[in-house]
């Protein structure tokens, strides 16, 4: 089953949290969601952005910005942020607050990662040197696995294939295994070009914090307990 899900999606509610949280009014509000997505992620830079997260109440609405460069997003003085701000509340008619977090190793963040495949793919920069360096980067930051898969007519060719390409584990059907995983698409003069990146940044022991908005919420035990892990939490 690991195989064939999405690592975030099979991991909620057990190591991973969810990135909008809010309840009733699903339709409304998830289509509010991706406007409020798109409309950011097109403000910025390509490949700045790592993950949005949407936290609600009745009137109030909460945006964390995860992202590498947080100069480029806040702007000079601020003006970047208050302009965000305001045209936000105008499209959802609610009292907007936003909060920048940065991503300090990006080379371990499988949306940053993908998204600089894709501006290189873009470039018409050859994709295995692409690949070589990405792996090499995030072997060096400590990642204890990486893969990387590119599916399309790759370097131009007739006939599109499928390549991928791995070093060290990415445990993919064990829910405790910290696995980031994140899809792009390259579109180039060829045609589109799937870019799937799996980064395997450990393996979490004990609690952790589901909440998106806090960093290192993990608590880490020096032995490991498995009653504790398996044990049913009412959420």
């Amino acid at each position: 089953m690991g195989q064939k899900t999405n690592p975030i999606v099979n991991r909620l509610g057990i190591i991973m949290g969810w990135q909008s949280s809010w309840c009733n009014n699903y339709r409304d509000r998830i289509q509010e969601d991706f406007k409020v997505r798109r409309y950011i992620e097109a403000r910025f830079p390509k490949g700045i952005i790592s993950r949005i997260f949407i936290e609600r109440t009745l009137k109030f609405i909460t945006i964390t910005i995860r992202t590498s460069r947080p100069a480029i997003v806040i702007g000079k003085r601020g003006d970047e942020v208050d302009t965000v701000r305001k045209e936000l509340k105008k499209l959802t008619r609610k009292e907007v607050q936003i909060n920048i977090s940065e991503v300090k190793r990006p080379e371990l963040d499988a949306t940053l990662v993908s998204k600089g495949l894709v501006r290189q793919l873009e470039n018409r920069i050859s994709y295995k040197k692409a690949i070589k360096l990405s792996i090499l980067s995030a072997m060096r930051m400590n990642a204890q696995g990486i893969k990387i898969q590119m599916s399309g007519r790759l370097n131009g060719v007739e006939m599109a294939r499928c390549e991928s390409y791995k070093e060290g584990r990415i445990s993919l059907g064990t829910f405790r295994a910290d696995v980031d995983y994140h899809m792009e698409v390259a579109h180039t003069i060829y045609g589109s070009i799937g870019v799937k990146v799996w980064i395997m940044k450990g393996e979490v022991y004990g609690k952790r914090e589901l909440s998106p908005f806090l960093e290192g919420g993990i608590i880490q035990k020096k032995q490991r307990n498995k009653s504790s892990f398996f044990r049913k939490k009412k959420l």
